[in-house]
């Protein structure tokens, strides 16, 4: 009777050990960002904590939690696993959650309950801007980048999941900037292009000052096929190619200026310029134009200084020239495509096939 009585006293502290180490903590914004809101057990109305329908990310430490939109853990609830959501948006409840409570360790939950599988943190750097060139991808700190050939090579980058540091020094650090999960097409914002040495993972309790910050990215959505969910096709409608700004192209040329010996015959100079701009006009056409304008001046001015002269020299300069071009490579394609007489709009890096591929719930998968 004595032997029953401890065990069941063992059995109980092990069971009361595991309940307190049972922890979820939710935020108030996206990406672990904003005010929160820790709980260790069963909160039957977020009222009462002054953080109802307010959640919109989430941290779950251990055991399965379930969270429904509803006190009292009524109306649409789904359980999540341990691990980190850096938005509830995905699952229908961006500032819906009104209560949480912990699922037995024997419950057994359909599969259909659960959530989208948690992402992993996850940033690749790219060589180039816009995302061009090699990359590199990581989903833990990296101390030095020289030994994965990558150091002070970083352009662009693209961060999912969660906060990532990334240092233009070794070992984090010299000049450190924080980076949300979001696509940044150019480093040279932040005065971190081809200077990156060392990246390491944020963690989510972690205060940040807002200076530390890099400036706000472009959303990115992570697309990777979650817990081995179906998958479906759904077919593309409408593409459109969106291209980038203007561009302006500057290039050297020499230039051979005639050089009086006695110095320039400065008058004439001007002249001549100005005759050689006229005589610039009426060759070429079209942007031609403008090109040709520019080199007749040049070549009247060396004529014009030339005139009432003596002797002279002939000396090589550079000259810049610049011109305005269209970019005529997109930047992305804006793409609607219909699933279950629902249609979809969404942004890629790519242009589409005929289909793009979609979980149930008409969400982009690759």
């Amino acid at each position: 009777m004595n032997s029953l009585f401890k065990t069941a006293v063992a059995v109980a502290a092990v069971a009361a050990a595991s309940q307190a180490a049972a922890q979820i903590t939710f935020y108030e914004n996206d990406g672990f960002q904003g005010r929160n809101f820790t709980a260790q057990g069963a909160v039957e109305n977020f009222k009462s904590a002054g953080f109802n329908d307010r959640a919109s990310s989430v941290v779950v430490q251990s055991n399965r939690w379930e969270v429904c939109d509803d006190a009292q853990f009524g109306g649409r609830c789904t359980v999540l696993r341990p691990g980190r959501y850096p938005s509830l948006d995905a699952m229908g409840l961006n500032d819906r959650v009104s209560s949480v409570r912990i699922v037995g360790r024997t419950d057994r939950i359909d599969e259909n309950r659960y959530a989208p599988m948690p992402l992993t943190p996850q940033v690749t750097f790219y060589e180039n801007d816009g995302f061009g060139g090699r990359s590199f991808t990581t989903e833990k700190q990296v101390n030095n980048f020289q030994r994965s050939g990558f150091n002070d090579r970083a352009s662009s980058v693209v961060v999912i999941g969660d906060r990532w540091e990334v240092c233009e020094n070794i070992r984090f650090s010299g000049r450190c900037v924080i980076l949300r999960p979001g696509r940044y097409s150019s480093l040279g914002a932040m005065g971190l292009n081809d200077r990156v040495s060392s990246v390491r993972l944020v963690g989510a309790n972690t205060r940040i000052d807002d200076g530390r910050y890099a400036p706000p990215p472009v959303p990115v959505y992570d697309s990777r096929r979650r817990n081995e969910e179906a998958i479906y096709a759904a077919n593309v409608t409408s593409v459109r190619a969106v291209v980038g700004t203007p561009q302006q192209r500057c290039w050297v040329e020499q230039q051979q200026v005639a050089k009086p010996a006695s110095g320039y015959n400065v008058p004439a100079a001007l002249a001549g310029a100005v005759l050689g701009g006229v005589l610039g006009h009426q060759v070429g056409g079209g942007r031609g134009k403008d090109l040709a304008t520019a080199g007749g001046a040049v070549a009247g001015a060396a004529i014009g200084a030339n005139v009432g002269g003596g002797g002279q020299q002939v000396a090589t300069q550079n000259v810049q020239r610049c011109e305005t071009v269209p970019n005529q490579t997109p930047e992305y394609w804006d793409v609607t495509y219909n699933f279950r007489g629902v249609d979809h709009r969404i942004q890629m890096t790519t242009a589409p096939g005929p289909t793009v591929t979609v979980n149930e719930r008409g969400e982009p998968r690759t």
